[in-house]
């Protein structure tokens, strides 16, 4: 392999190839990776001193789950004591708390409850845009919307017309290898049913994410399987669509969890994560944003990492519980993960869940 040779490529934005992709999160030296990463970044946002943040909430729907994926601590079966659906008196004070401290946006995921169909979200989902229309509902995930559409008997495209969310994260990703799912997410959609579900919401221009979650039974290579199949798929969108906003990738965290029992613990290498974000960035050339998942991996390294590729800071999170639930304790509030991002060089830049500006002063003084 020629480093010159794929660096063109990249810079060009020619789809690299399965073994060079490889080479390079494997092989290249850091230095050389990463200021190539950069340099892509640099080309692809319109203000490269700028870093994009956010103010959202991820609240759970309901934590049950039938899907019996090892890496999770947050759900419980049907009947456990601990189930809950949350209801629309809580829903009601999380978004007034979200809506004080300038959010716009709830992320809204559950798991795949049994008996939670399309008609439930029909009618959560529209009673919270009547009492609250100046949030935005980043809901669901892939695997959500194929369980809803089958407990429903509706195609992919009713059920994502009919739940009337505003856009569609890319939970559930975990890494896209039939193989791999089978060990960790048993219950959960095969790849094609994932690819599926995106394509469809890509084809009605319903805004998406893709995620990876990385660092548990997967190897390297499907780790860039992973990414290949992700750039692939955003080829298809059709043009002048969302197609996949932004790419998250973060750590698998063990603490608890089933995975972690059998003998699969968390080791996280910051070199690993900065090595990864830079071929993300590098690979997938027709995704604008990559973001540095602070919460799994700390401030410092997410901080690197927006030198090594990343662009994006994510969201302070006003409430997270799952991956918190399996070990990871990061937090920022909105004073702090500016901080972060000016200590790294850059300018901070509220934006929304389509990467808009939003002014940080208007959104507190709306209330």
């Amino acid at each position: 392999m020629n480093f010159e040779t794929i660096r063109g490529k990249a810079l060009d934005r020619v789809p690299l190839t399965f073994d060079e992709a490889l080479w390079l999160y494997e092989t290249v030296p850091p230095a050389r990776l990463f200021r190539l990463a950069d340099a892509l970044r640099r080309s692809a946002v319109e203000e490269p001193g700028t870093v994009t943040w956010q103010i959202d909430r991820n609240v759970n729907i309901t934590n049950v789950c039938i899907s019996g994926c090892t890496f999770c601590n947050f759900h419980c079966r049907p009947g456990e004591r601990t189930a809950y659906i949350t209801t629309p008196e809580a829903y009601d004070a999380k978004i007034e708390e979200t809506l004080r401290l300038g959010g716009d946006q709830l992320l809204l995921q559950g798991g795949l409850h049994p008996r939670l169909d399309i008609a439930f979200y029909e009618e959560l989902f529209r009673g919270l845009k009547a009492r609250h229309p100046e949030i935005r509902l980043h809901a669901l995930g892939a695997p959500e919307v194929a369980h809803i559409a089958r407990i429903s008997c509706l195609s992919i495209g009713e059920t994502l017309h009919e739940a009337g969310l505003d856009s569609l994260p890319g939970a559930g990703a975990e890494i896209l290898c039939d193989e791999v799912r089978r060990r960790i997410s048993p219950g959960k959609p095969s790849v094609a049913q994932w690819c599926e579900v995106m394509r469809e919401a890509h084809r009605i221009n319903l805004p998406t994410s893709a995620t990876m979650m990385y660092g548990h039974v997967e190897t390297p290579a499907q780790r860039i399987e992973h990414l290949l199949l992700l750039r692939d798929l955003q080829a298809e969108c059709p043009e002048g669509h969302y197609g996949f906003i932004a790419f998250i990738p973060w750590i698998f965290c063990s603490e608890g969890t089933r995975l972690e029992k059998e003998g699969v613990r968390s080791r996280f290498s910051p070199l690993e994560y900065l090595r990864l974000i830079a071929v993300s960035r590098i690979v997938l050339h027709n995704i604008r944003n990559i973001q540095a998942s602070w919460l799994t991996v700390g401030k410092a390294t997410a901080q690197i990492a927006l030198h090594c590729g990343a662009n994006d800071f994510g969201s302070i999170m006003i409430e997270e519980n799952v991956v918190s639930s399996a070990g990871a304790r990061n937090a920022f509030d909105a004073e702090g993960i500016q901080r972060a991002i000016r200590e790294a060089g850059f300018t901070p830049q509220l934006r929304d869940q389509l990467y808009r500006k939003r002014d940080y002063a208007a959104a507190l003084s709306r209330q």
